[in-house]
Order: structure tokens, then C-alpha cells, then sequence
């Protein structure tokens, strides 16, 4: 290292002694190949935390300052800017982990206190291991000042770094920064991980500045007379109960404590006529607060992502249910219908909850001919070996037809990324079609774009046959379908990101893999500093349940909140597993914890009841929404989508009427009944048959993370000419 890097460092370390007690000059590099020229000045710069207004210390500000070989002098007017990229060359300077860590604990003693007073659930930093704090004002010359403190002394250095950089900044200034600036201020090595995304006390640099962020858009905010807006609906949720914060929270906690009345008749029917009840995430708030209740009494109840749903009812044939009941749109009481047949259950009847059909615009983008001919390019292709994945939301038929134009597997939101991966490792050259969902490729295609600039080890770590060449190498032969989206996730777009970055950068961001690119960078980004979660609706819920049992473990008040990037039906599962960890017996330690889920949904989302409503609606408490489709709850440019349309057409009545007519009076049922399919596909074989293959070979894969050797030959050997 020369003598002007070394020289840079000494300026960078030299800022912290401006404090009330300094005990260095500074501290040198391990080995410096040659003195700095540093010079001792007296100087008006304040210490760390300089406007601290509680227990003010007397003394005289001195500070020595570092000289660079070329004669410029760092003052403490320097710009944010400038100070980060001298804390950044001071800490790449420092290649030994262990004198990181000393540089941040000697950083720790130089931050001025933080008063007990203000170590407050109000001011915590969310996300990060330690307990963090940060209070933030706007002094008279529209600078921004900061105070922060730490349980953790090493995180408390942490705070001092950015303290040190950014007080005294503009709002500009502070507001420019992002996330990846810092990322180089990382302890590498530190736990035994390598970088500093790996790290979790190495996100406190992420982490704290999005609440500095966040604070400092407020203060703008109030400067300027303006309203920061409205914010999205919420749940908060205690050990005590839940309080509903705006009219469509309140829709939605109508109904997670529901009749019980209207409990203990399903579960009459459902033990009496041993029916089996399973139903997907996204149903109507009612239905989902009477089933979640009624699993108490009646084990055969299962509430779930569509792939368990069809597991699920295996699992209630098994255990002697003659009646199989499916909430979810059509394709998924197909499967049902189907995976009961394959698993040796023909008997067992299968029933959907309407005589209308329940769409979805995922399985009907799938079922157009442009998606054959999407999938046309990939059968002309006989250069290269080709596999179709196709996103679960699709048809039975649909995954029949496409089965014999081009070998396909079946996937989730959730394993998307490993099929795909494994199956470019295991078969060379390969070509990988995917479809329909349109958001849910370019997310795809996002995230090996980004691995691409992550080390061997880092990839290796998501898939041990890949490293960065081989990524490379793969995305040409990676093509989506650019037709397709789910009418939920479609409008988790620029204007929902805009509020969600104005109001709740600093909340657990969560997001299905099938919303767009917009909302998938931010949430990727948060997951990055381990403040986000990018899956399945089930990977969404177990990410809330393992914060919050962080959150109890740590036996201090806390309070998360979680920005709920999906269809707002998973709202009844997720408090019920939160009040369940809130209420367990380990979590009576005397901490508060509050959890607060938030809907991205604008007032425009939603149908308002007019004032004189009567008859049914009378039921809702004059709110001003009523949850269910047929209310025209909807989606709007304003605000996330505020449900499903397709879903909520599953409603309890439906669900009654068919336990009401089981099993004797099933001739009124026969529009609600899952067929089977009798058609035969181009090939002469039976719809059902080759539908299910796909599935098949997906469930081969989640048990043994390979492709099943038949998928194989199916690929290698020419699948346009029939199987």
C-alpha cells in the first residue's frame, strides 16, 4: 500500500476522535509500508452525535486531522459522499477480520451516549441482530442529526461509521445513498461467513441507513408542510389481540374470530359425512376464519399453497375421508381430482365450490394459442435439447398438450429456481422454456443476473454444480413466456413501490415470486440485508413465523412489521401462526411483542358500502368495505390488488351447501363435481394420464433433487414424435 492510501485511512480514523474522551490520535494500520503525514489542528468540529441534548459535556473541541501526501485536508465540512469512501478505503485497507473488528469496537467507545430515556420500541432499527437504536431531527440549518446506540458493541461501531458520515449531511445527501454503498464496509470473515451480505451484523450498515432514510423523508416532509400520504391498511397483532388500523383491516379482522355457530355446523357436517376440506391461502376472510377455527375440531382441514393441496387430500383418503372439498380455482381441484386417481383413490369423490367455472388468468394465458406457439420455437429446436417448466397455475390439459410438444415438469414459486438450475446442470446445452407467468421469468432471469456477479462460493452455496461461468453460460438458453400474469400480483408495480420506499423501507418486505420486477428488486434488496423474503406464499409464512420467533427469543419489546407483498387471503393464516408464537408459553417472558402485517391496498381497491346499505350487508358492521367478490373488490392503479376475484367465488355458503348434500343428494351437485377427464390428447392418450406426468416428475425432484431419468430420455430423445 503507498503512502497516500495509508494517509487516507489515518484521515478516516482520525474524524472519531472528536469525542468527549478520545484515547487516540489515531490508529495505523496492521503493517503501514510508510509513516502517514499527519498534522495535529485545533478545530470547531463537533463530536460524534454532536447535538445531543441531554447530558451536555464541557470541554474544548480538538480534533487531529490527517494530511494526504498531496496536501488536502479533510474537514468536517466534507461531504457524506466523500467521508463514506474514506471509511470504505479504511476498512478495504484492513484485510485481517480481526483488526476490522478492533477499528469498529474502538469506533464503538467514541460514540457520545444515547440516553436511556430514548432506548424506546419507537426508535429501534428493525432487522438487525442486535438492539439498535436511532433518533433523528432537523436542526436550523436543515441539516440532518443523528444519534445511535447499540447493545452490541461491534454493531454500536457499526453506528458510529454512519453517524460519523452522515451527520451534519443535507437530506440530499443522505437520501442518495444505497444500500450496495456500503457494501464494502462489511467484517469479512466474521462468523465464518465471507461477504458482507452474508453477515447478518454486517447489514446494520444496510439496515440503519434505510431507518435514516425513512426518518429523514419524514422530517422533509414536515419541513416542507406536506403530508407524507396515507398509510396501507394494517393488523397489528399482540399476545392481548389485534387492532385493525384503516376500514379495509377492519373487513379483514371482521372474520379472524368467527361465528361460532357457524364453526360447529361445518365441523357437524365434515365428521358426520367424513368430508375433507382443502383450501388455498387466498380465500375470502370468512371462510378462512371459520376453516382455520374448525381445524381444532376436525383434523382434516388443510389450508396451503396450491402443491399441498393435492398432497393433502392423499393424506384425508388415506385416513378414511370419503369426500374430497377443494377451495381454489379449477385447475386445482383437477389436480386433486387427478393425484387421487394416480394415488389408487377413484372413489373418493372430489368437489369444487361453484357451478360456474373458477378461472384464473395464469392457467388461461397457458391455454391460449400463443403460448403454444411460444412453445412451437422450442419444439422446431433440434440443435439442442429443450425442457419446458411450467408454473403449477395451469390446467391439467394444459400440461397434458404441452407435455407432448415438449417435455415438461411441473414447479412452484418456490422450487422454480432449484428445477431449473439442477436441470441445466444435468443435462448439457440444454434449452429451458418457461411459462406463462411473465413476471415470474423476468424475476427468473433477474436473479441470475445477479449471481452472475457473486463469487463461486456464493453460488455454490445456492446450487453446488453452478459457479459464475456456468450462470453465464445459461441465461441465452432461458426464455419466458412474455404474456402472462396473475391478476393479483399485476399491479404490485411503480406506484405501490414508490409508497412502500416513502413509508416502509424499513419494514420486512415480502413478495411472491410472481409480482413485477419493480416490487421483486426491492424485496430481493431487503432480502439481501435479511429484511426480506422472495417465494412461495408458504415461504411468505414461515419467513413472518421465523422473525417473530427471533423477536421472542431475544426476550426484549419489539415491534416487526411486514409489508405483505402477495393476496391479501394469506392474512388469516399469518396471525393465526403469529398469535400462536405470541401465546405459547416460552413466549411469557415479559417482552412485549407486536407484529404488524400491512396490505399494500389503496381506498381505490376497494367497493365502499353506501350509508343506507341494509339486509346483508348489515352483517358487516356498517364498515366501509365488504370483503368478497361479489362486492367488486378489485385491484386498482392506486394501490396493490386487494384479492382475487376467482378465489373469493369459494364462499361458506358453497361450502355448506355441498357438506348438505353429501352424499345422498349428490344429483344436485353435479355441476359442482370434479370430473375426469375422458379426452385423449393429439397422441391417443388419455388428458389425465399425461397431465399428471409433469407433476410426477416434479415430486421426483423435490425427493431426490434430480430429474427423473425418465424426464431425461424424454428430453435427449426427439419428445415431438410422441412418447
Amino acid at each position: 500500500m503507498d503512502a497516500a492510501a495509508i494517509s487516507i485511512s489515518a484521515v478516516c480514523s482520525s474524524f472519531f476522535t472528536n469525542s468527549t474522551n478520545p484515547k487516540f490520535s489515531h490508529i495505523p494500520n496492521p503493517k503501514p509500508a510508510s509513516p502517514p503525514i499527519v498534522r495535529c489542528i485545533h478545530s470547531q468540529s463537533p463530536h460524534l452525535n454532536s447535538w445531543y441534548p441531554l447530558k451536555p459535556v464541557s470541554r474544548t473541541p480538538f480534533s487531529c486531522s490527517a494530511v494526504t501526501s498531496g496536501g488536502d485536508t479533510l474537514t468536517a465540512a466534507s461531504t457524506a459522499k466523500t467521508k463514506v469512501q474514506l471509511l470504505i478505503q479504511e476498512f478495504q485497507s484492513l484485510t485481517d477480520p480481526v483488526d476490522r473488528v478492533k477499528r469498529l469496537l474502538h469506533y464503538a467507545e467514541l460514540l457520545s451516549p444515547f440516553d436511556d430515556s430514548m432506548k424506546i420500541t419507537e426508535n429501534r432499527v428493525p432487522g438487525c441482530t442486535a438492539q439498535v437504536w436511532l433518533h433523528v431531527k432537523m436542526d436550523g440549518d436543515n441539516r440532518l442529526r443523528f444519534l445511535a446506540d447499540s447493545d452490541s458493541e461491534i454493531t454500536k461501531g457499526f453506528c458510529a461509521c454512519l453517524v460519523w458520515a452522515l451527520d451534519g449531511a443535507t437530506a440530499e445527501e443522505v437520501l442518495a445513498f444505497k444500500a450496495e454503498d456500503f457494501g464494502a464496509l462489511s467484517v469479512v470473515g466474521l462468523n465464518g461467513r465471507r461477504g458482507g451480505y452474508s453477515s447478518s451484523r454486517a447489514n446494520t450498515w444496510h439496515n440503519v441507513l434505510m431507518s435514516m432514510q425513512k426518518r429523514t423523508k419524514a422530517l422533509v416532509a414536515e419541513r416542507d408542510g406536506r403530508p407524507r400520504g396515507e398509510p396501507f391498511p394494517s393488523l397489528i397483532v399482540t399476545a392481548d389481540g389485534i387492532q385493525a388500523k384503516g376500514s379495509y383491516a377492519q373487513a379483514q379482522a371482521r372474520f379472524l374470530d368467527p361465528d361460532q355457530v357457524k364453526i360447529q355446523e361445518l365441523v357437524n357436517f365434515l365428521e358426520e359425512k367424513k368430508i375433507g376440506v382443502v383450501a388455498h391461502f387466498y380465500m375470502d376472510p370468512e371462510v378462512q376464519g371459520v376453516l382455520t377455527a374448525a381445524q381444532k375440531l376436525w383434523p382434516h382441514i388443510h389450508i396451503s399453497d396450491s402443491l399441498v393441496m393435492a398432497d393433502s387430500a392423499v393424506k384425508m383418503a388415506e385416513a378414511g375421508c370419503k369426500f374430497i372439498t377443494v377451495l381454489g380455482v379449477d385447475f386445482m381441484s383437477e389436480n386433486v381430482r387427478a393425484i387421487l386417481d394416480q394415488a389408487g383413490f377413484p372413489e373418493v369423490g372430489v368437489y369444487r365450490m361453484s357451478n360456474e367455472r373458477i378461472g384464473c388468468s395464469l392457467a388461461d394465458a397457458a391455454a391460449s394459442p400463443a403460448y403454444m406457439d411460444y412453445l412451437a420455437a422450442a419444439a422446431a429446436s433440434v440443435s439442442s435439447p429443450s425442457l419446458h417448466v411450467v408454473y403449477i397455475n395451469t390446467s391439467l390439459e394444459t400440461k397434458a398438450y404441452t407435455h407432448e410438444v415438449v417435455p415438461t415438469i411441473t414447479c412452484t414459486s418456490s422450487n422454480v429456481v432449484p428445477t431449473i438450475l439442477q436441470a441445466f446442470a444435468e443435462i448439457p446445452n440444454l434449452n429451458v422454456w418457461y411459462g406463462p407467468d411473465t413476471y415470474m421469468g423476468a424475476n427468473i432471469m433477474e436473479l441470475f443476473r445477479q449471481m452472475t456477479v457473486m463469487s463461486d462460493e456464493e453460488i455454490s452455496s445456492i446450487h453446488p454444480n453452478h459457479n459464475s461461468k456456468s450462470i453465464k453460460s445459461l441465461i441465452p438458453r432461458l426464455h419466458y413466456f412474455q404474456d402472462g400474469t396473475c391478476i393479483v400480483h399485476h399491479l404490485f408495480g411503480n406506484e405501490v413501490v414508490g409508497k412502500i420506499n416513502e413509508m416502509y423501507c424499513d419494514a420486512f418486505l415480502t413478495a411472491h415470486f410472481e409480482v413485477p420486477g419493480e416490487m421483486f428488486s426491492l424485496a430481493m434488496e431487503a432480502k439481501q440485508r435479511g429484511m426480506g423474503v422472495v417465494g412461495s406464499t408458504q415461504n411468505i409464512l414461515d419467513f413472518i413465523k421465523e422473525r417473530v420467533q427471533e423477536a421472542l427469543d431475544r426476550t426484549v419489546d419489539d415491534h416487526l412489521q411486514f409489508v405483505l407483498g402477495t393476496e391479501t387471503g394469506m392474512v388469516t393464516s399469518i396471525v393465526a401462526a403469529v398469535r400462536e408464537l405470541l401465546g405459547s408459553v416460552e413466549s411469557q417472558n415479559g417482552a412485549q411483542v407486536s407484529v404488524e402485517i400491512v396490505f399494500p391496498v389503496s381506498s381505490e381497491s376497494i367497493t365502499t358500502t353506501p350509508s343506507s346499505s341494509s339486509g346483508e350487508a348489515g352483517h358487516f358492521l356498517n364498515l366501509s368495505v365488504i370483503p368478497g367478490a361479489a362486492s367488486g373488490e378489485g385491484c386498482s392503479l392506486h394501490g396493490g390488488c386487494a384479492s382475487c376475484p376467482y378465489m373469493k367465488m369459494n364462499s361458506l355458503e358453497s361450502l355448506l351447501k355441498v357438506c348438505h348434500n353429501l352424499p345422498h343428494d349428490k344429483h344436485n351437485l353435479s355441476s359442482y363435481e370434479a370430473g375426469r377427464f375422458s379426452l385423449q390428447t393429439p397422441n391417443g392418450k388419455l388428458i389425465a394420464d399425461v397431465g399428471c406426468e409433469p407433476i410426477l416428475h416434479m415430486r421426483h425432484f423435490q425427493s431426490t433433487k434430480r430429474l427423473p431419468e425418465k424426464l431425461i430420455q424424454q428430453i435427449l430423445h426427439n419428445p415431438g414424435n410422441g412418447r
